[in-house]
């Protein structure tokens, strides 16, 4: 009697102190709590803790899991003889980390249950297997298993699974393998684990093979997806994908969609119109496929078509109709639908939708529109570094904020070869050679890798301030110091750097020593430069390689023709002319574009589309008189 007494006095203060907890979701609602504990003296009652500990360790809320791992580890209650004995608060706690930000922490409890002498079950090491698998850490993985063969549950069809799985995913697919085959059981999920293992890593034969090999009652909707996700991705094509789509006892979503993307990757638009009209039921993933697709192949309309239609968005398909905007040339439009996701939408942008609007910024050149962006990004906690800071940096230099683009680049804490070409390029673009030089130099100081990239827009910034000495010391640097063999368009660069700095003759003797046929870009390069130079008897020799390279780029007959007509060889000029008609050849129209209070404003020349052409011609009257 004396007993129940007790345990009832003790449920009595108890109940209100768990009935509390269930609300906690706060920092302050845990202060609350403990503050509680401690007063009422039940922090040292071993029945109600372990009850909160149970009740805390599922909660979604930080601050809570906090202090259910604090309740447990607290006053050595996890090193009591009946949690030694019995690991099933250890596994919580586990399990609690394993689900976490920082999984390696479920292996530090496990390390620490062997440590104390606890008595790991197969649950304990299910959790921490996981745990190693979602780390990618196969060295841990490694241990655990020597420790479970040493155990003795070695034929545990669950855990053996588990450990096939942290192989796979860690990219050692034969090690995989060679626990599959001790295996004296197996399931479908050993199977479809092994089979999707060899699929993502492009072993689709091997994969081919092991499906073929699986017993037709252990076939299930995973092995076929995840084969059907094998054909896809592919280079096989079209037709194998949909054999093996057509094949299948049954489809769900996932197979609907993947063969989606199938049509939609191979450019079928009107099969994919057609299978996307049989999909029994459609989810967002479904309607974000079609509107990419339709992007992808430049029908931006009918992407808008679909986008509009949708029952309901995510950031995914918002992100897909922007890019395929930014793609197609539509900056502005791209640019509003993140405007309307800010405004009238439940959505949060996340890091690939400030990528796309910022490079819809950097095409528009709306630096005020750029700052404010960069403004969301830092009140938005993302982090500038890696892509994100890539695209800042290209977004400050192309809208002509140079120093902003270096404040950017300067504040970037661990810098990879991604920023500092694109520091490089910006620099190059505005004329400052001298210090994308010095940029260049600094890294080849610091020993940072390097890329085609990066002397690609260092030898570019060398070509347009006139650095020929500079040029020449960085392609040396590259096939010297790096061993690169250099590319078409780091030829391209030094033939530019030449024919700017009027050596003409020494850019014609570098073409002929290139070990690469040149294209229609390096002799548009020695034309351009023969014509600034006035050496027509160079220049002439090479119309017949240029047209013949570019037949249907109408901006090499331009340039033959206007030099024709600068040295006054008209019927020439007469000629190229009337080849440009016969083959349909139109000049391209150069334009010129000014923001003004936010709206871009383009013209072209004897334009006379503008909504205020007349107020435009009479200023300019005004100021030429």
């Amino acid at each position: 009697m004396l007993l129940v007494a007790n345990y009832n006095q003790a449920w009595n203060l108890a109940h209100p102190t768990l009935t509390f907890s269930q609300k906690c979701k706060t920092q302050v609602d845990i202060d609350q709590l403990h503050a509680r504990l401690i007063a009422t003296g039940l922090i040292k009652n071993p029945f109600l803790t372990t009850k909160l500990i149970l009740k805390l360790s599922s909660s979604p809320h930080t601050p809570v899991l906090e202090f259910a791992r604090f309740l447990f580890f607290s006053d050595n209650f996890c090193c009591s003889k009946r949690n030694q004995e019995d690991p099933f608060l250890w596994n919580v706690i586990m399990k609690s980390f394993s689900y976490s930000n920082d999984p390696y922490k479920a292996f530090e409890v496990f390390c620490l249950m062997i440590e104390n002498g606890v008595c790991v079950d197969e649950y304990s090491l299910s959790i921490v297997l996981k745990a190693c698998s979602r780390m990618g850490f196969v060295k841990h993985g490694m241990q655990v298993h020597g420790l479970l063969r040493k155990l003795g549950f070695g034929s545990d069809v669950f855990l053996h699974n588990c450990l096939i799985s942290v192989y796979v995913r860690c990219g050692c697919v034969e090690y995989g393998h060679q626990v599959f085959d001790r295996m004296s059981m197996r399931d479908s999920v050993s199977y479809n684990t092994m089979i999707d293992g060899y699929v993502k890593c492009g072993k689709l034969d091997v994969a081919c093979r092991l499906f073929d090999f699986m017993p037709m009652e252990m076939r299930n909707l995973v092995s076929w997806n995840a084969m059907l996700n094998g054909y896809v991705k592919s280079d096989q094509g079209f037709d194998v994908a949909w054999e093996m789509f057509d094949k299948m006892p049954e489809r769900d979503l996932v197979s609907w969609n993947l063969m989606l993307y199938c049509c939609v990757k191979t450019g079928n638009a009107e099969k994919a119109t057609a299978l996307f009209d049989m999909i029994p039921k459609k989810d967002v993933v479904s309607w974000a496929i079609m509107v990419d697709g339709y992007a992808k192949i430049g029908r931006i309309d009918i992407a808008r078509r679909f986008f509009n239609d949708m029952p309901e968005r995510d950031v995914i398909s918002c992100n897909a109709i922007m890019a395929g905007y930014v793609k197609n040339g539509h900056c502005l439009e791209a640019f509003k639908v993140f405007h309307d996701m800010l405004r009238g939408s439940s959505l949060a942008p996340d890091s690939t939708t400030v990528l796309i609007a910022l490079s819809a910024v950097a095409e528009l050149g709306y630096i005020d529109e750029g700052i404010a962006l960069h403004c969301y990004i830092e009140e938005n906690g993302f982090l500038v570094a890696g892509k994100l800071g890539v695209a800042l940096i290209d977004m400050y230099a192309k809208c002509g904020g140079v120093d902003s683009a270096m404040d950017v680049f300067n504040e970037i804490q661990e810098k990879t070869v991604d920023h500092w070409n694109a520091m490089i390029g910006g620099l190059a673009v505005h004329g400052f050679g001298d210090l994308a030089f010095q940029l260049f130099m600094e890294m080849e100081r610091l020993s940072l890798d390097v890329d085609d990239i990066t002397f690609i827009a260092v030898l570019n910034a060398c070509g347009h301030s006139g650095l020929v000495k500079e040029g020449m010391i960085c392609f040396e640097i590259m096939r010297r110091t790096h061993h690169m063999e250099p590319k078409l368009q780091h030829y391209g660069c030094m033939v530019d750097i030449l024919s700017r700095a009027g050596h003409v003759e020494e850019a014609i003797k570098f073409v002929d020593e290139m070990p690469i046929c040149p294209n229609d870009v390096v002799w548009r390069t020695l034309l351009s430069s023969c014509r600034n130079q006035e050496s027509f008897h160079i220049g002439d020799p090479m119309d017949k390689q240029l047209v013949g390279l570019n037949y249907h780029n109408s901006s090499s007959y331009v340039l033959l023709s206007n030099i024709y007509a600068q040295f006054g060889k008209w019927d020439c000029v007469r000629r190229v002319r009337t080849i440009m008609k016969e083959r349909d050849l139109k000049k391209i129209v150069g334009s010129s574009r000014i923001e003004l209070q936010g709206i871009v404003h383009e013209f072209s020349v004897g334009d006379k589309t503008h909504d205020q052409v007349d107020e435009i011609y009479s200023t300019l009257q005004m100021v030429c008189v």
